[in-house]
């Protein structure tokens, strides 16, 4: 009886299985002994890599002339003549304008009117000196002669006598001397007329203007016929005649933060863009300042840009590469593939199995699309890039690879 209640009871139990499970195929839900969706996550990644990397700070600044002068007259005159105008390119030495002075010809003329009195004087003087240096000889003799009767014959000449000759040569010893003192004060009022011709010779020079150095005439202030002022004085209000500027080799003025001023060097090369132009060229660093302003916090660097065809104009603004850092060889991942969360730097590194595996990384030189790995990571890691929200530690994903040509190239889906 036991048995057969037990079959019973295990024939009623199969009944009513089979009637729920075709309830539940009929409402459309879901048979429990169904497989399951796959619901792996699909994530794109990107290798670890071997590159250079170079670190360039963009800084932007304004053309400015090598050089830059507002040319003046050395001497005030009327313009007699100018021979360049706005534009003109002129050679170091050549004739901007000429001023007409007058008064100077004719200071001129009364100078070298001094420097021949002045050389009568010196020929009057030798004659003077001639005739002293005579008569200081005759007497001299006479002295002699008479001293020698005076010895040989004892009171024969008498004393005051022997005294006048002495008398007589001592007087013109001291003429003799007189002529000498009086060439020498000739001579030096010649020297004098001299120099003075020869200042105001150097002065008529500067009647014609020419330019110190090659450039381009970039303002003209005067013309034929303007009373030019002596520029020789800073509080002067003297007008100038030209404004020059040496165009074919342009510099820009840097402002290099704090953080990058130790690492400016001389004679680096840099790249020149100019947006107006649509062009790179090639410039230098050729000064810094080795100071730093308090009010900006910035070291003053000089780039120098050649400019032979003058292409370029001074006004112009550029922008400039300034490398300050470069690794080569370096192990690197893109920069997005980096989680930043309270300053530590993570990556979501996956391994072949398709498990995530969150590691932090250590960082170093950073560049627009990719940044330098010291420790965390290996040659050949995957790691995701790109967003990581729903991401966690020993989740399963699968990988789409995303290959980078370049360090600082943008990545391409492959």
């Amino acid at each position: 009886m036991n048995r057969y209640r037990i079959a019973i009871l295990a024939a009623a139990l199969t009944v009513m299985a089979t009637a729920l499970v075709s309830c539940a195929g009929s409402k459309g839900e879901p048979i429990a002994n169904a497989p399951a969706a796959d619901t792996t996550v699909t994530v794109p990644v990107a290798k670890v890599t071997r590159a250079d990397l170079a670190g360039d700070l963009t800084l932007t600044a304004e053309f400015e002339p090598y050089q830059e002068v507002d040319v003046m007259a050395k001497v005030a005159g009327y313009v007699r003549s100018i021979k360049v105008d706005i534009g003109d390119r002129v050679k170091e030495g050549q004739v901007l304008a000429t001023l007409e002075v007058p008064e100077m010809e004719d200071e001129l003329a009364k100078a070298k009117a001094s420097v021949s009195q002045a050389d009568a004087e010196v020929a009057t003087a030798n004659d003077e000196i001639a005739r002293a240096k005579s008569g200081h000889e005759l007497a001299h003799l006479s002295l002699q002669r008479i001293e020698d009767v005076a010895k040989r014959e004892k009171g024969l000449v008498p004393q005051q006598q022997v005294d006048e000759f002495r008398s007589r040569d001592l007087g013109s010893e001291a003429q003799l001397a007189a002529a000498k003192s009086a060439l020498i004060a000739a001579q030096e009022r010649a020297r004098v007329a001299r120099a003075e011709v020869a200042r105001l010779q150097t002065m008529y020079k500067y009647t014609t203007i020419t330019a110190p150095f090659e450039g381009v005439v970039t303002k003209r202030f005067a013309n034929a016929g303007s009373m030019i002022q002596a520029g020789t004085a800073s509080q002067s209000q003297a007008m100038p005649v030209v404004r020059i500027s040496q165009n074919n080799l342009l510099r820009l003025s840097l402002p290099v933060p704090e953080s990058a001023a130790t690492r400016v060097r001389i004679g680096q090369h840099v790249d020149v863009r100019v947006t107006s132009l649509n062009r790179t060229f090639d410039g230098r660093v050729a000064r810094f300042a080795g100071k730093l302003q308090q009010s900006t916090r910035t070291m003053d660097t000089e780039v120098d840009v050649p400019n032979p065809a003058l292409t370029l104009l001074p006004g112009m603004y550029a922008e400039v590469d300034l490398r300050i850092d470069e690794r080569h060889n370096a192990l690197c991942m893109p920069l997005d593939g980096v989680e930043r969360s309270g300053g530590n730097a993570v990556a979501y590194a996956v391994e072949q199995s398709g498990l995530i595996r969150k590691v932090p990384v250590v960082l170093g030189l950073e560049t627009p699309q990719s940044v330098e790995v010291r420790s965390g990571l290996q040659e050949g890691d995957l790691v995701i890039v790109g967003r990581h929200a729903g991401l966690k530690n020993g989740d399963r994903v699968q990988t789409k690879l995303i290959e980078t040509a370049a360090a600082d190239s943008k990545p391409k889906e492959k």
